[in-house]
């Protein structure tokens, strides 16, 4: 159709780790040392398919903050600039997208969007990026700082980037054809 699909979502990283089961000798039980911290990072991606090769993008930010309809907003200005087709956006309907959608429509004819069904991630490929930092890159990680963790996540979405067949797991996992 002429039309480059993105798929976006948002997450959170915080400084406490994601403790996930673990193989260890018997006896040694693997301890994690950390302490109570509530610090946080957001993060925003673009999962992306091009029209005519059906090339898979990854594209992302990390923000210091809680993700904002303006944030997003933003992200996707900036992803729109990279992208020279026109764009259908694919969404949830939470509330940040939702205060966003209504701008982002004004200000770009070439962009259109489609909501996702409320309540079902399962349907989003995005999902399984922040699966895959989150449960497998990053588990049981213990960041000494927002700085460490910040390049954590980065150079885990970086290496995700770089694995097309990894990409299209994606979205055989969510069930969509490419």
């Amino acid at each position: 159709n002429g039309k480059t699909i993105v798929f976006a979502d948002e997450s959170g990283f915080m400084l406490q780790p994601t403790v996930r089961r673990t193989w260890a000798p018997r006896g040694q039980t693997p301890i994690l040392k950390s302490y109570d911290r509530r610090d946080r990072l957001s993060a925003i991606s673009a999962l992306t398919v091009s029209p005519v090769r059906r090339r898979m993008g990854l594209y992302f930010d990390i923000l210091d903050h809680n993700v904002k309809a303006d944030d997003f907003e933003t992200f996707v200005t900036h992803l729109l600039r990279r992208i020279r087709h026109p764009v259908i956006l694919v969404i949830d309907r939470y509330s940040v997208h939702r205060g966003a959608a209504k701008k982002l429509l004004a200000r770009h004819r070439r962009l259109s969007i489609e909501w996702l069904p409320a309540y079902a991630p399962e349907l989003n490929p995005d999902e399984q990026v922040w699966n895959r930092t989150k449960y497998a890159d990053l588990a049981n990680f213990v960041p000494d700082d927002l700085l460490h963790l910040g390049r954590s996540v980065a150079t885990s979405l970086r290496s995700t980037r770089s694995q097309q067949t990894l990409l299209r797991s994606f979205f055989q996992h969510a069930k969509l054809p490419l």
